[in-house]
């Protein structure tokens, strides 16, 4: 009997560590290191029933921020390029924009006067390239941008630029009982048109900036009208209180990779119990790009600066990811 004990024993130890070696094993892309260990440890931890940090499945909520988190934001915010182009197609039913700025520098090419007008400028853009439509006429000029448009520098579809790690790390939680959310400053209804099939975060998990809308009966049929006026932008403190509106619980785990998501981190890392925070560092410029605290998309200072100290993991893209994207070998 005592032998059968610690067989018993034995066998439950040998499969408790195939379980964690396993779960370790959802991460590929991740390399062996304290970065994965850390996160494969603390959700261990709130997974298991009658465990001191266990927590429910229900309140299993990981929130992830788009660009630079989820899928390259260099040279620019993929959004934008998507904005460009749409004002060079929507150009020749505006004959007056090519003497109005800033419609006339992006007309142009010239990036510094497009700049230069600011987010002023970038909100009159936005207004009316994503206004003046039903909202599934919107997705599906999304979608069709999405098939068609490359990126400059990998000349691949934009979906292609995504982190394999991320989108290991996503199917990793759900396989824990986790409820996967993103939430972006990104337009809502332009991550909306990927993200399921892409990260498998279906539609009603995006949280992100919107135009305003309102419901319509054209000719019989009803729509959600598309209007060119901001409705809300979900960005740095906007973060929390879009959190807090649509999904309704603080998250239990959150990860960025800019100061635009350290209110984010903050909110979710600053609950009851055990919290987790990670940054996205992007510090490999052979696979992807070098950048932090004085680039011009996704800056990274006070993040750098403080996560440390809030125990917030920073992530080595060139330390702790195997591939960067899902194409590479």
């Amino acid at each position: 009997m005592r032998l059968n004990f610690l067989s018993a024993v034995a066998l439950a130890a040998a499969i408790a560590v195939s379980s964690v070696a396993a779960a370790a094993d959802g991460l590929p892309s991740w390399k062996d290191g304290k970065t994965k260990q850390t996160i494969v440890q603390f959700v261990k931890q709130v997974t298991t029933n009658g465990g001191p940090k266990y927590v429910r499945p229900a309140e299993r909520i990981a929130v992830f921020d788009n660009d630079g988190t989820l899928w390259a934001e260099q040279p620019m915010y993929f959004q934008a390029a998507f904005v460009l182009d749409r004002v060079k197609a929507l150009a020749p039913k505006y004959p007056e924009w090519k003497d109005q700025e800033p419609f006339k520098s992006v007309l142009t090419g010239d990036m510094g006067g497009v700049n230069a007008a600011g987010m002023k400028g970038l909100l009159e853009l936005v207004g009316a390239t994503h206004g003046g439509m039903t909202s599934d006429e919107f997705d599906q000029i999304a979608r069709n941008w999405l098939a068609m448009a490359r990126h400059p520098r990998f000349n691949r579809p934009y979906t292609d630029l995504v982190y394999q790690p991320m989108i290991e790390l996503l199917a990793f939680l759900r396989a824990n009982g986790f409820k996967t959310y993103i939430v972006s400053g990104g337009g809502v209804e332009f991550i909306r048109a990927f993200s399921e099939k892409v990260y498998g975060v279906p539609p009603e998990q995006v949280v992100g900036s919107s135009i305003k809308t309102k419901y319509e009966v054209r000719d019989g049929r009803p729509v959600i009208a598309r209007l060119p006026e901001i409705d809300f932008i979900d960005d740095m403190a906007g973060k929390p209180v879009g959190i807090q509106k649509f999904i309704g619980r603080r998250p239990l785990m959150a990860f960025g990779n800019s100061d635009g998501d350290f209110e984010m981190l903050e909110w979710t890392t600053s609950g009851p119990g055990p919290r987790f925070g990670l940054i996205v560092h992007h510090d490999d410029a052979v696979r992807e790009w070098a950048y932090d605290r004085e680039s011009h998309a996704g800056r990274l200072k006070r993040g750098l600066d403080e996560g440390p100290q809030r125990g917030w993991v920073i992530a080595s893209m060139k330390s702790d990811w195997r591939r960067v994207f899902p194409f590479e070998k």
